[in-house]
This record gives C-alpha cells, structure tokens and sequence, in this order.
C-alpha cells in the first residue's frame, strides 16, 4: 500500500475519498490561500469595487462523444456551472486544447462546434485559448481545458459556511444521467429510448432560482463523486448533519435498472446538468416554482434537511436509517 501511494492512480482523479486526499496533500499543501480554502466549484474575491468568481477545469471523457452531448459541450457547461454554482453571472471563458499528432480535424471541428452552441446558449463568449500539439499516442485524441470568470448576482455568494440546522435540500432533477449515459455506451447497451446525459449549462435556471431567493445558502453541480459525493463533502465543510430521504431522490427507471445491473450506486453517479440548492425552509415553494419552471429544472425534488451534528443520515425505502459514506473512488475513470 505505500509503494502504490507514491504512483498516481487512475481513482485519484475521479472525485472520492482519492481525490480528496490527494488535493490536501499536494495541492492544498503547496497552494494554500484565503482564495484555495474553501475547496468550492469557484474561488470567490473583491475585485475593483465587485465580486467576481474565478473557475478552471479539464475534460477527459471517454468516449468523446455520447447520447446528449460531446467532450466540447461538456467543457463549456462545466465551467458555466461551477460559476453558477457559485452565485455568479459567466463573463467570459478561456479553452485550452491537448491535441494528439494525427488525430482527425474534422472531429475536432465538431467538437468546437458543440462548444460554440453551448456558449451562444450560456450567452458568454470563449474569449481566449491555447493549442498545444503532442507525439502521436501521447494524448489520447483530444483534451480540453477551461476557464471562466463570472460577476457574483448576490452577496454574501453562496457556501458551506452559511448552510444551517433548518435548511432544506433540494436536487434540480434526476440524477446519475452523464454516467448511466457513458455506462450504456461503454457497455453497448441499447435502451429505448436511449440513456441521455443530462449535460446542459445552469446559469439561466440558476438566476430564475436566485431571483425568487437570495438566501440560497450553497449550491454545487454534483458532477465527479454525483449527489452523494456532493451531499458529504457539504456536510464536512459546515459540520452539519444533512438527513436525506431516499424516497424523494429522482432518478429515472432507465438509469436505475442500470445501475441494479452492473451493481452501480446512483448517489455516488456523476451529473452534468443538476444542481443541487440548500436554503431555508420558509423559501421552499418559491425555489421549486422557480427552478422547475426553467427546461432544466422540471424534476427539481426537496429531497432533505439540515440538523445539528455530523455526517450524512440517508432514511431508506425499507424504514431505516444508513449512513453515507463517500467510496474511496467513483466507479468509472474518465466520466468526464
């Protein structure tokens, strides 16, 4: 175990108890800042008299393209939505891109139009970029970093330190949809009708949902480690127990019977189209109006409260009570 420690693993990179520890001990360790520490989607600062939220990420996928979306729509919807998870407007977005020698142009090309829709949707322009091309088996095809930075729509901007005992939590729509989709392609399953991924920028359900209340006091899109993934690393940040009621989860029969077959747990199944909203109680009419009047948002469920103490409780469909432990890695590398 300690020889394999000092070798990066796959697991490391797809948002468990790996993941975690391998940002605190070498990234968070080397980089600490008032910025870094808050660990959210986006860092949050004062800026020239605003606030301003700044985010990167890297894209992956395999396979590059997949039922409801491709590697280039992914990339843009997950920058707008770790920005809208942070309470803030996008502005602008950087893409960089890893090319591999001999890989085909005209996918490429797909992939930049995909991102040029998912950008005219978001309404922010790709403002800048980079290309780098590497030795032919290097890169496998394609990889895609972006960045963006978003005009904070409230104050205080939503996170972990504001959740309290008495809040609610409310998901935006079914869950496990990115993965279930990757999962039926991966394995050639051939449902009807086809497993989608629900990848979609946030933004504009997101300011629906901030309009009606601006007392949102966390959100996050459940995307590396899903809902479940989300659920304990919000409930360590604040020291709050959240109590979630597994009846109330939505998931769609389709990615359910999938994960009964190949024995995945959909809690812990990534997303690229949900968000998750903790806020108190008295606004939980006016939330679940807003967010289920946008197309994004017309599954949004409460799904489960804060109360004082640790952890994350799940009340099951049998009567029970477990407690959710996030695995030590997701079930499958490269999801996005």
């Amino acid at each position: 175990m300690r020889e394999k420690r000092g070798y990066i693993r796959l697991i490391d990179g797809e948002g468990g108890r790996a993941t975690s520890r391998l940002v605190e001990d070498v990234f968070v360790r080397r980089f600490k800042n008032e910025l870094l520490s808050p660990l959210g989607d986006a860092a949050v600062a004062d800026f020239r008299g605003g606030r301003i939220a700044f985010t990167t990420d890297a894209f992956v996928v395999e396979p590059r393209a997949f039922p409801g979306g491709d590697i280039g729509k992914l990339a843009v919807c997950g920058t707008v939505n770790d920005l809208s998870a942070a309470g803030a407007r996008p502005l602008m977005l950087s893409a960089a891109f890893v090319l591999e020698e001999g890989f085909n142009k005209a996918e490429l090309d797909r992939y930049a139009e995909s991102m040029a829709r998912a950008a005219e949707e978001a309404d922010v322009p790709i403002a800048c970029g980079d290309t780098k091309v590497v030795h032919r088996g290097k890169a496998d095809g394609v990889f895609i970093a972006t960045s963006g930075i978003g005009e904070l729509a409230v104050n205080p901007a939503p996170t972990a330190s504001l959740i309290s005992p008495g809040d609610i939590i409310a998901v935006s729509g079914n869950i496990a949809q990115h993965a279930a989709a990757i999962v039926a392609l991966r394995e050639s399953l051939h449902a009807e009708p086809p497993i989608e991924s629900d990848c979609a920028p946030l933004w504009g359900m997101v300011e629906g949902a901030l309009a009606a209340v601006p007392e949102i006091h966390a959100m996050r899109d459940p995307t590396r480690g899903g809902l479940g993934g989300v659920l304990t690393e919000l409930a360590a940040q604040s020291k709050k127990r959240f109590v979630i009621d597994e009846r109330e989860i939505p998931i769609s029969a389709q990615v359910s019977n999938l994960c009964e077959l190949y024995g995945y747990d959909p809690l812990f199944m990534a997303c690229e189209g949900r968000m998750v909203f903790i806020f108190p109680e008295r606004f939980k009419d006016e939330l679940v109006e807003a967010v289920g009047a946008h197309r994004y948002g017309r599954d949004v469920a409460v799904i489960g409260r804060v109360e004082v103490g640790e952890g994350v409780v799940m009340e099951t469909r049998a009567g029970g009570r477990r407690m959710l432990v996030e695995p030590e890695g997701a079930p499958l590398p490269r999801i996005c």
